[in-house]
């Protein structure tokens, strides 16, 4: 089976699968936001959720690890998400890209201590992000209503089904026993969630409605990355 026929392959599932799900669920009429009565719910719970633990664990852990520390255990991570990116990159056609990817994932592992000096970036290799729900996008499946999922927050139908592959994707999640994927995923959330800390309280304080804010700034954001991939592809 030829790469060609992969893609359309992968492609015409994906497409199949928001079509029936629209079907047996009745969503999609109002492009804005079909599912907000239960976005809501679930961004409340979430937000709950953030409030009792994440939030107080991630100022725990801001508080009482070193700042090279933090650097290093984000470093690590933004390293093992090259390897995937790279991926995604190639599969949107953005070769040149996928080869720097793959690059600062050999460079820095070797020469940044497994990831955790970013060596690649100083030597002027720029940092890409890219998943599969971004190549869908970049292959052409619509986005679809957009969704807020329990813990991962802020989605769309179309990254919501691309989200398994995202996780086999991950060298760690994919790779490892139970214990380190449980271990490198709770590390790897709360890593996240204090790197956001000043981000979120901004919001919380600048924001009428933080629901409609994250939702504008997700869904703007995802369209800018797969304009951006569709264009690279072009070229």
């Amino acid at each position: 089976m030829t790469a060609c026929s992969t893609v359309t392959k992968v492609k015409t599932k994906a497409l199949a699968t928001l079509e029936k799900v629209s079907e047996t669920t009745g969503i999609g009429n109002n492009p804005d936001d079909p599912l907000e009565g239960f976005n809501r719910s679930m961004f409340s719970f979430n937000e709950t959720l953030d409030a009792s633990v994440l939030k107080p664990t991630a100022q725990a852990y801001q508080a009482v690890t070193p700042s090279f520390v933090q650097t290093g255990v984000s470093n690590f991570f933004s390293n093992i998400g090259d390897a995937w990116t790279a991926v995604n990159n190639v599969l949107q056609g953005n070769f040149g890209d996928g080869v720097n990817d793959i690059l600062r994932f050999g460079i820095n592992t070797t020469m940044g201590l497994g990831g955790l000096i970013d060596v690649a970036s100083a030597g002027g290799m720029p940092k890409h992000r890219a998943d599969f729900g971004q190549t869908l996008g970049v292959w052409g499946v619509p986005a679809g209503p957009y969704v807020v999922l329990p813990i991962l927050g802020a989605s769309t139908l179309r990254d919501t089904i691309a989200t398994p592959v995202d996780f086999k994707g991950d060298l760690l999640y994919s790779q490892g026993s139970v214990a380190v994927k449980n271990s490198t995923t709770v590390l790897k959330v709360i890593d996240k969630r204090a790197s956001a800390l000043d981000a979120a309280n901004l919001i919380e304080e600048a924001a009428l409605d933080k629901y409609v804010f994250i939702r504008g700034a997700y869904l703007q954001r995802r369209e800018s990355q797969i304009s951006a991939g569709k264009k690279e592809e072009q070229e």
